[in-house]
């Protein structure tokens, strides 16, 4: 099992950049393949990136390609979320979780995952 803490959220205008970081402890981080995932006020959680424990192989939602980039530093026990041209519709929750080993090809599958941070906000004002 291994805990998940997330940073970086905060209030951006719309056309600005976030980093987000969720920073993992108790097991070891090169071991779990991660995600990061959102919800929105009224809405249900989504997908919105996965990274293998390699870093090898990176999943973006197809909507939010171009915009949003998954990496991991796994010397730092580290995993990020670059967000540029932020939208309103942006606006969320965003959560990191994590899974031992590989998500194979259900990256997008909440269920897939089995450590879950408590997620950090981001607001985009228009």
């Amino acid at each position: 099992q291994v805990q998940l803490v997330e940073s970086g959220g905060g209030l951006v205008p719309a056309g600005g950049s976030l980093r987000l970081s969720c920073a993992a402890s108790g097991d070891t981080f090169s071991s779990y393949a991660m995600g990061w995932f959102r919800q929105a006020p009224g809405k249900e959680r989504e997908f919105v990136a996965a990274i293998s424990w390699s870093g090898k192989d990176t999943y973006i939602a197809d909507a939010l390609k171009g915009r949003f980039t998954i990496s991991r530093d796994n010397a730092k026990d580290t995993l990020y979320l670059q967000m540029n041209m932020l939208k309103p519709t942006d606006t969320a929750v965003y959560v990191c979780a994590a899974v031992r080993g590989s998500f194979g090809l259900a990256y997008a599958k909440q269920s897939t995952y089995d450590d879950w941070g408590q997620g950090t906000q981001v607001t985009v004002s228009s």
